[in-house]
């Protein structure tokens, strides 16, 4: 069995669910490293979490010979830049999403990552739940798309959150709506879509806290896509797919392994799958693994992330918003 050793690059709080519990049923990967710019930040995050090395500086940790791979779950403005980083050191690459500022960031990442031959995928993590094999299999049996409306919402209470912050790449479209767009594109065979027309509500200057964007489809159809920011209230994640012969609904579609799929077809309510097995998150640590120590397929690429970089960018702008 070959083993993956993973580097972490900083100590955020979305790394214990997304890399280390996911990582505890995947004996093929081993988190051996983990880096802050604050030494002793890192120190302490590696001994609460048994991490056998910690670094004080990313870069430290990109030169270390004995790691494999890299998960980056920085701000979003440095997503690309140390996904770069550790491409030219020649490391795998598991960056959370958004993969970058802007469809241009994501255009260097996908030509860096296809001429090293690394695998550079980004975190879509419900990509990779058998649930959405399900779903896409429903999808094609209630016939052509006709409509598909898909809304996020995430609850942020502090106002200083970086998520808030335009120069670290914030907005609600950046960090829920996405996973939306990429979503959307999943069940159109990830064609290309056009922006129609698209909203937005912001509160700091040019940061959305409230982002809506009506999209067309491949086929004729039309969808329809809101992502939030509230204070209070609860977490969203619904998906509602509409075709000739039928209607799915999916909720929670991001952390599907939470989510239940309804699908009803002529008029009647057929089946309905709750989740089964592992979260999303082992689910893609697995694929990862998958990929560099075999070889295998994966969907969540650079260049993927570049089609729905360019989404994001397209909706700002007929939102009357700068993209990030």
């Amino acid at each position: 069995m070959t083993t993956v050793r993973i580097g972490i690059l900083g100590a955020a709080r979305i790394t214990e669910g997304a890399l280390l519990d996911a990582a505890e049923p995947v004996p093929e990967v081993k988190i051996a490293a983990v880096a802050a710019r604050d030494g002793d930040r890192a120190t302490a995050y590696a001994r609460e979490h048994a991490i056998a090395r910690a670094y004080g500086s990313y870069d430290e940790l990109l030169a270390d010979p004995e790691i494999d791979a890299i998960y980056i779950p920085l701000p979003n403005s440095s997503h690309a830049p140390w996904t770069l980083k550790a491409i030219a050191a020649g490391k795998h690459v598991l960056c959370e999403k958004p993969f970058a500022l802007n469809a241009t960031e994501a255009e260097q990442v996908a030509e860096a990552a296809e001429q090293s031959g690394l695998v550079v995928m980004e975190a879509m993590h419900y990509r990779y739940h058998p649930l959405i094999t399900r779903l896409a299999e429903e999808t094609a049996r209630i016939g052509p798309m006709r409509d598909i409306q898909c809304w996020t919402s995430f609850t942020i209470a502090n106002p200083a959150d970086i998520r808030h912050d335009y120069a670290l790449g914030g907005g609600a479209l950046m960090d829920g709506g996405c996973y939306a767009f990429d979503c959307i594109r999943l069940l159109c065979g990830d064609e290309a879509l056009a922006v129609e027309s698209a909203v937005a509500q912001t509160a700091a200057p040019d940061v959305d806290v409230v982002t809506a964007a009506r999209l067309t489809l491949p086929g004729g159809g039309t969808a329809w896509s809101e992502s939030a920011f509230t204070r209070d209230g609860q977490f969203r994640a619904d998906l509602h797919v509409t075709g000739d012969h039928g209607h799915l609904w999916l909720n929670n579609f991001i952390q599907v392994h939470d989510g239940q799929l309804l699908v009803t077809r002529n008029g009647k309510e057929v089946s309905s799958y709750p989740a089964e097995g592992d979260t999303t998150y082992t689910y893609q640590l697995r694929a990862f693994t998958a990929a560099i120590t075999h070889g295998a397929p994966f969907s969540t690429t650079a260049r993927n992330a570049v089609a729905t970089m360019r989404l994001i960018d397209a909706t700002y702008r007929a939102a009357a918003l700068p993209p990030r």
